[in-house]
């Protein structure tokens, strides 16, 4: 089954890192991917820019909205995904505790669903 794990944390603390520490946080996560890579649990996945980049898009009434900046004001940024195989939930979890941006905020751990067949 496959579960998405959404990766958030406070931004404010990643941008108060040094570049050495940045760096070696990415590399955990290369790493971290390898390994899941290796044991056949990660499906894909991708780190985000931050919030500040993003734009949000509603559409009310056949009108298109749009808004600079995340839907939402959170103490914690959504920063990326990654999509997981795994047998359950337990398993799922287990395996987002790996995931080195935990140390600093959340993962949340959502199974996935798949669409039903087109008409």
């Amino acid at each position: 089954m496959k579960y998405v794990a959404l990766v958030y944390y406070q931004e404010s603390i990643i941008n108060a890192m040094t570049d050495q520490e940045w760096h070696d946080l990415n590399q955990e996560c290369v790493a971290g991917v390898e390994r899941l890579s290796a044991q056949g649990h990660f499906v894909t996945g991708q780190p985000l820019q931050p919030v500040d980049t993003a734009t949000t898009v509603r559409v009310r009434n056949e009108e298109v909205l749009i808004t600079d900046g995340p839907f939402a004001e959170t103490k914690e940024q959504l920063a990326g995904f990654y999509l997981l195989e795994a047998r359950d939930l337990n398993e799922a979890i287990q395996l987002a505790s790996r995931i080195p941006p935990a140390r600093f905020g959340s993962i949340e751990v959502r199974p996935a669903r798949e669409l039903p067949p087109k008409d």
